[in-house]
């Protein structure tokens, strides 16, 4: 939540989707109902940048297409938006990280090394 000091998140609209589409599966994970998880929501949503898939390039977008087919294709527009932004694409996915390593893809990050530098950088 306070990651947005050091960093800046981006995602595509379809991040929306996604979360919802999962919200069953989050609350039970993370022990939340309904209220917590809507909380929680907003102030996570509040600090990253949420832009629409159109603006990223057509060979962009076909070229994630690409490195996700085979993988999961509800992942591209992550990859994309990661792409087009020129970052690094935030994942716990492990077959998302495996296959797009697989495929030489190295512009990933994981939470646990999001995590790892947002606890050495609050050393410094």
């Amino acid at each position: 939540i306070n990651g947005s000091r050091y960093y800046s998140f981006f995602a595509p609209e379809y991040m929306r989707v996604e979360v919802f589409k999962y919200k069953e599966k989050i609350k039970r994970f993370a022990k939340l109902n309904d209220d917590e998880f809507i909380e929680i929501y907003e102030l996570i949503v509040r600090n990253i940048t949420i832009l629409n898939q159109a603006l990223i390039p057509k060979k962009v977008y076909r070229n994630a297409e690409l490195l996700c087919k085979g993988i999961d294709m509800d992942d591209t527009p992550f990859v994309a938006m990661s792409e087009f932004v020129k970052g690094h694409l935030w994942t716990g996915d492990k077959m998302l990280i495996k296959g797009l390593t697989d495929l030489g893809y190295k512009n990933i990050v994981t939470t646990e090394q999001l995590y790892k530098d947002f606890i050495l950088m609050h050393k410094l």
